[in-house]
């Protein structure tokens, strides 16, 4: 069994954020999470902990989410 797959990622910087599709007998629904990339020990891992410099571009991200969904439901 495949893993569900988000149906839209948008990637700035080391920030990123996935919208997900969920079907409701309301119609369709999006979340969206968001990540931070970073490197340890030569290795990329990433956390959904954010820090005050990091503040600014998940900001533009839930932005450029909203927008993408509210296209969706045209």
């Amino acid at each position: 069994m495949s893993a569900k797959k988000p149906v839209h990622e948008i990637r700035l910087g080391r920030i990123t954020s996935a919208i997900w599709e969920n079907e409701t007998e309301q119609g369709m629904r999006y979340n969206v999470t968001f990540r931070r990339l970073y490197k340890a020990d030569d290795q990329w891992k990433s956390t959904d902990s954010f820090g005050r410099n990091d503040l600014h571009l998940l900001a533009k991200l839930a932005d450029l989410a909203e927008t993408w969904i509210y296209e969706q439901n045209k």
